[in-house]
């Protein structure tokens, strides 16, 4: 117990250090094995920890979903998402932001990465707000919010990692994510909506546009539609495993850039660089996660926080109402991903005893940790949005997020309340 104590507080006071969490994560576990065990076990539990990972058949989807987001962001599907959006929603106030919420949510659909959702989108949506006067606090916060749907409507590759972390169905994960995503484009709109209410010039109305133009801009769209089918409506209907799903999705959408002629063999070299450059970001923090896991799993912690957890067994919501405090917390120091790969193997086996679905659970957390991308003082998405905005204040893009990280945990109390809105499509799937 004393040497989980220990190794949680260093890893959060080199956290708080701004060390790279992956190495804190790998430095803290190596050197906790090293003390509970013998530093030759450590050092052999290193090696073959990366090992599995770098070998382990099911995590091939990341890399696989990382390059069909990399293919579609470079065959400028963003823009025709976000000019179809504004056909219907643009004429309303607020329209544009609107707009740019639906679009975040079509474009996660074929992405998986919320961070590439907002940096995409604040190139395409930025300049028409602020040409039709829109306030930047509205306009960066839609595009901050709306890029967090990138990790929870799938393929999301954070409920891959969960999938493999827990030994869950990826295919139901991903079908769990459908519904929530969903209410997490309409309670983003319900923000935009109430926000234009107390303040209409914050979002001026734009132009209305007529039903032809209207079809001409949904037209544009059909290659999402068509990806996102592909994949999803394969996996749902068991004709090809979430592995098999992500390489056709990978080469649909290599196919679809070729043919709209976004392709180069500079650009191809481009796109392939970075997904070997996001792919081994990823890995890496996977395998530290992992270090530290076994390092957690080879003292008495778990156990007795298990112990501890079925005192309150008569009152279940009172344990899931503390991990949701701890993610939040957990939320302002830590991304996304090293927030899941962290804790999901502490808490999994908790939830699971005190009788709560896991697949719920991964929607629960996804929803979460999407929170702390927009929330003070670390979340992410703002801090991207800064680097691709430089002329806008952090402070401002804190200020715009509000209503909607705010909108966040009402959905998440939906959730938590029915959990039907997570499962009912899972059900289904093979």
């Amino acid at each position: 117990m004393t040497e989980a104590l220990v190794g949680l507080a260093a890893l959060l006071i080199l956290a708080f250090l701004r060390i790279p969490i992956a190495f804190v994560m790998i430095v803290v576990g190596l050197a906790g094995l090293a003390w509970v065990n013998s530093p030759v076990a450590a050092l052999y539990n290193l090696g073959q920890t990366a090992f599995d990972a770098a070998i382990n058949y099911e995590l091939s989807v990341v890399p696989l979903f990382v390059l069909m987001g990399n293919f579609v962001a470079r065959a400028r599907l963003a823009g025709e998402l976000y000019d179809a959006s504004n056909a219907f929603l643009g004429h309303r106030k607020g329209g544009l932001a609107m707009a740019t919420v639906v679009a975040c949510g079509g474009f996660s659909a074929i992405c998986g990465s919320s961070l590439a959702t907002a940096a995409t989108m604040s190139k395409v949506a930025m300049p028409s707000m602020r040409r039709y006067g829109y306030d930047d606090r509205l306009a960066a916060g839609s595009i901050a919010a709306g890029g967090t749907l990138g990790i929870l409507i799938p393929p999301s590759v954070l409920l891959v990692i969960y999938g493999i972390l827990t030994q869950q169905s990826i295919g139901k994960l991903f079908a769990a994510g459908i519904l929530p995503g969903l209410l997490g484009v309409l309670f983003y709109l319900a923000a935009v909506r109430y926000v234009t209410w107390r303040r209409p010039e914050m979002g001026p109305a734009g132009e209305r546009q007529d039903w032809p133009a209207r079809l001409r801009a949904l037209r544009n769209v059909w290659g999402v539609l068509l990806l996102f089918a592909l994949v999803m409506g394969g996996i749902y209907g068991g004709i090809f495993s979430p592995t098999e799903a992500a390489g056709i999705g990978a080469a649909g959408a290599f196919f679809f850039a070729l043919l709209r002629g976004a392709l180069t063999w500079r650009i191809l070299g481009e796109i392939l660089m970075e997904s070997v450059a996001t792919t081994a970001m990823l890995f890496t923090v996977l395998i530290g996660a992992l270090m530290f896991a076994n390092f957690i799993n080879f003292t008495d912690f778990p156990p007795a926080l298990l112990g501890f957890a079925q005192q309150f067994s008569d009152t279940p919501w009172l344990v899931m109402l503390a991990i949701l405090v701890i993610y939040l917390l957990l939320g302002m120091v830590f991304e996304s991903l090293s927030m899941i790969l962290l804790t999901v193997p502490i808490f999994f086996p908790l939830v699971v005893s005190l009788g709560y679905d896991p697949i719920w659970f991964g929607i629960v957390v996804v929803v979460v940790t999407e929170i702390s991308l927009i929330t003070p003082p670390v979340g992410l998405n703002v801090f991207v949005l800064k680097g691709v905005l430089p002329d806008v204040r952090t402070s401002t893009i804190f200020r715009g997020v509000t209503p909607f990280w705010i909108a966040d945990l009402f959905r998440l109390a939906a959730i938590l309340l029915v959990p039907g809105l997570s499962l009912w499509i899972a059900a289904g799937v093979p």
